[in-house]
Order: structure tokens, then C-alpha cells, then sequence
């Protein structure tokens, strides 16, 4: 956020951060530039508005030249957790660590200058996790915050916090804040952004991608984010699966029967269960019993 920023500029960047294709962001960056500080102190500010808006234009030349999109598709997975925050929180060094992308990593601003993609396995569950561009960048995409069902707020310092939520408005995933860059802090200074972040009521954890601090523990508070659960299927006389069937929480044993085949309910003559949800190994129980996470589940067709 520029010194001393007009209500006018404010407003015109955050249509640009909620722009939805590159025309709208050329017309509200130059609305930006003209609303922009004009005094001494916000130099730097304009000389970098003019350069993002030059490169903006060249990029819609070029790409109209090749008769390719502006904008690259990515199709949401079951599960899509996004990685929000500014140049330099350390996004693209988390990203490789939770996931198996191989993304660019540099000390210099707006390395990530399109969304990146990878997936995190997490005890046989694929969780889509997306690094998208900076804030600042005018790659950064809305639409893909928006419909993500988790957004992982990565952040140094407390300030990003409210300027990251003013341009999630319309979203409608969970939210959990990453303070990353723990391991620049000595135990004092960790205590007291524990302290602060927990008073303030924040649902959050704090990390180092660099020394893989508490990365697991982020792993599972990610996994725990989404309202699912884990059921192993098992044919008579055979071990159980090894990748689960995924399953809304709370759901039942004719639920799971469907989500396998409509079809097999009518089907079904017995259902065995171990597990959470089982008063004793192998339990038979009825199409209304409900099950929970990491069940095994035995059917038995006529």
C-alpha cells in the first residue's frame, strides 16, 4: 500500500486485484497510475505502475500474435487448497515441500508470475494446492481464490494479514494463516507472535519451509481443513484397499454404497465393518449406520 494513498486509488487497485482477464486489469492499472501519490516519496510507486502496465500490454500483443489465451485453465480438483500472499512470504518454497511441484524459487520479487500446481498426498488422500502469483502481480486471479474450498494466508508479519483479507471478499473457502519464516525468529520473538496471532482468535500455524518446521503438523491441520472422510473398501476373503474412497463427514453406509454405484443398494444382503465406528472387529451393521474416518467396510451383494 503506497504513503498517503487517495480512498480513489485504493478503490481502483483492488478492481484491478479483482479483475477477471487482462483487459480489465490494463484499464484499472491505468486508472491506478492516474490516482496514484504524486509526490516525491511515491516515485517508485508510479515507475513500477507504468513498467507492470507496459509488460501487461506487450503480454496481450504477444499472446494475440500467437492466437493462444491470456489465461491458462486449471481444473479444480476434488479437494484445492490456494496459497495467498506477497512477493517474498516464502509461497513457492512451501509449495515444494507440500507438494511434488518443483516450483521457481528466488530471492527477487514476483518470481511467480503465473499460478503453479501441485499435489500434496496425505495418508492416500490428493489435495490440489495452488501457488498463485503476489498480490501486487497482475497475474494474480481472483476467480481461483474464490472458489477454493482453503486458503492458506502465508505471511511474515502481522500487517499482511488485513491487506490480504480485503481482496477475499467473495471468498468462500476456510481460511488459515501460515506465519512463515520462523526460523529468522528467536524464541522470544516466536512467543510473542504465538501470543498475539492466539488473542487475536486467528485459526493459524506457524512454519519455516526453509528448516521444515512444524510442515508435517501443517500437512494435517491442511487434511483437517476438509470435511471428508476416509473409508477402505474390502471384498470378502481379500485385504482392504489402499487408497481410500472419499466421503462427505457424517455420511452412512448407504451413502458410501452409492457413492460406489447407485445401482448396488438394492444389492446389498450384508455389510461388515472395523474400525472408528465399530463397537468390535468385523461388526455387522445395517445401510443406516454411520461411519468415520479410516473404516473398512465389507459388502456383500446377492
Amino acid at each position: 500500500m503506497p504513503i498517503n494513498a487517495h480512498p480513489d486509488y485504493l478503490a481502483a487497485e483492488k478492481r484491478y486485484l479483482e479483475a477477471k482477464n487482462d483487459e480489465e486489469r490494463i484499464q484499472f492499472l491505468e486508472d491506478m497510475i492516474r490516482k496514484a501519490p504524486s509526490h516525491k516519496g511515491a516515485e517508485n510507486l508510479r515507475a513500477e505502475l507504468k513498467t507492470r502496465l507496459k509488460k501487461l500490454k506487450e503480454k496481450i500483443i504477444k499472446s494475440k500474435k500467437s492466437g493462444k489465451s491470456t489465461k491458462d485453465s486449471i481444473k479444480k480438483a476434488d479437494m484445492q487448497a490456494v496459497l495467498i500472499g506477497f512477493t517474498n512470504s516464502g509461497k513457492s518454497t512451501l509449495l515444494t515441500k507440500l507438494t511434488n511441484a518443483h516450483a521457481k524459487i528466488s530471492e527477487h520479487n514476483f518470481t511467480t508470475t503465473k499460478p503453479e500446481i501441485g499435489t500434496m498426498n496425505y495418508e492416500g488422500v490428493q489435495i490440489q494446492i495452488i501457488d498463485q502469483p503476489s498480490l501486487k502481480n497482475e497475474n494474480f486471479d481472483i476467480g481461483i481464490v474464490n472458489t477454493a474450498d482453503l486458503l492458506l494466508l502465508v505471511i511474515t508479519k502481522f500487517e499482511d494479514i488485513p491487506e490480504i483479507e480485503n481482496n477475499l471478499n467473495r471468498a468462500k473457502g476456510k481460511r488459515l494463516i501460515v506465519f512463515n519464516k520462523i526460523d529468522l525468529l528467536d524464541d522470544i520473538k516466536k512467543r510473542k507472535v504465538y501470543e498475539t496471532l492466539k488473542s487475536r482468535r486467528y485459526n493459524f500455524i506457524m512454519i519455516s519451509s526453509i528448516t521444515e518446521e512444524n510442515i508435517n503438523e501443517l500437512k494435517e491441520r491442511i487434511f483437517g481443513s476438509f470435511d471428508i472422510t476416509r473409508i477402505y473398501l474390502k471384498e470378502p476373503g481379500k485385504q482392504p484397499t489402499d487408497r481410500p474412497l472419499m466421503i462427505k463427514s457424517g455420511s452412512s453406509v448407504e451413502d458410501v454404497a452409492k457413492k460406489i454405484s447407485k445401482e448396488m443398494v438394492p444389492m446389498i444382503k450384508e455389510v461388515r465393518i472395523w474400525g472408528p465406528s465399530s463397537k468390535f472387529p468385523n461388526q455387522k451393521v445395517g445401510l443406516n449406520h454411520k461411519v468415520k474416518d479410516k473404516d473398512i467396510i465389507e459388502f456383500k451383494t446377492k
